[in-house]
């Protein structure tokens, strides 16, 4: 009789508790179902905060000194002598060997330093020097110039994967005569990871339409005043123009990417500088640039002076290049058997 009713008691306790339980497993459904009618937005990975490396940093100082130097017309012959003395000694201040490279009414100067990786590639990081008659050139090129400087003090004791090559383009603005010159050895191009061109990058505009754009752009512009960098590239070696995203701090100035397709036969505004014999023989190139005429009304004028550079736009758009070059210099390439 005991067992039966310890049995009972113990079938009861069971019922209790199964009950218990079931009623909870409902109240979850219950409660999930709830949530699922609900939009759920599930908060996406955050960016890391961009770490500054100090010795990337480029300097006001140093920078706003090279255009103030540079501030004459670089048109004669004598002219753009002095502008290669100027360069030269910079360069060799810094630990680097230049070479003058001559051709038909012309010189470009060019330096190297090599990689820590024997089987890398090279990195060309070029402007031009001269100017057109009557033009100081603050902007047109001496912006290019002073950048182009600044990075040869900066990975001259930085040591990267890939070789860092730099170019001093002559006779850019009589038809793009100096890169032309510099394209024809065959060699070197084989040589060529990638290039970044620099042509104005100084320059800033801040009130609503002062900034105008060519016909059949494939890409919406962020704005329509001038205060972002522009970088043009083939669409054949994107990974170029990509190095331009990475790590770009938010106080730095937009980069508008521009990938062309063709080699800017459809876009012939696209080929108004220095990267396009690069393009011509299959070499992946990105002009860097504050868009010339479309933006600044100094373009070829007297008035393109140091007092006419945008200095906060100008210092970021010149460590927007180092920050890209740095990546392109650090970039693991995988070789592809032929």
């Amino acid at each position: 009789m005991k067992k039966r009713i310890w049995l009972a008691l113990l079938v009861l306790v069971a019922i209790v508790i199964l009950g218990s339980r079931e009623s909870t497993f409902f109240q979850q459904r219950d409660s999930v179902e709830i949530v699922e009618s609900r939009p759920v937005i599930t908060p996406g990975k955050q960016p890391e905060s961009p770490t500054v490396n100090p010795a990337l940093q480029v300097s006001a100082n140093k920078l706003l000194a090279h255009i103030q130097k540079l501030n004459f017309q670089r048109y004669t012959a004598k002219e753009r002598s002095l502008t290669r003395i100027y360069i030269t000694n910079e360069l060799r201040k810094l630990g680097w060997k230049p070479k003058l490279e001559r051709f038909p009414d012309g010189v470009n100067v060019f330096a190297e330093r090599p990689g820590t990786d024997t089987t890398a590639k090279a990195i060309l990081v070029a402007a031009h020097y001269d100017t057109v008659a009557a033009s100081p050139g603050s902007d047109d090129n001496a912006s290019g110039i002073a950048v182009l400087l600044e990075l040869a003090r900066i990975f001259h004791s930085l040591p990267t994967p890939q070789t860092l090559q730099l170019a001093f383009f002559d006779k850019e603005e009589a038809g793009l005569v100096g890169s032309k010159a510099f394209v024809q050895e065959e060699q070197r191009l084989q040589n060529l990871q990638g290039v970044i061109v620099m042509d104005m990058i100084g320059y800033a505009c801040y009130t609503s339409g002062c900034q105008q754009y060519p016909q059949g752009l494939p890409v919406t512009p962020p704005s329509d005043k001038g205060d972002f960098l522009v970088a043009i590239g083939d669409t054949e070696h994107l990974s170029l123009l990509t190095a331009f995203q990475k790590s770009q701090p938010t106080n730095l100035p937009t980069v508008l990417s521009l990938p062309i397709p063709l080699k800017g036969i459809l876009t012939p505004d696209t080929l108004r500088s220095d990267h396009a014999p690069f393009w011509y023989q299959g070499v992946g190139a990105v002009l860097v640039t504050d868009t010339a005429n479309l933006r600044t009304p100094h373009y070829h004028q007297p008035s393109d002076t140091p007092d006419n550079i945008e200095r906060s736009f100008f210092l970021g758009s010149a460590q927007i290049v180092v920050n890209a070059t740095n990546t392109l210099l650090n970039q693991q390439i995988v070789q592809t058997p032929n």
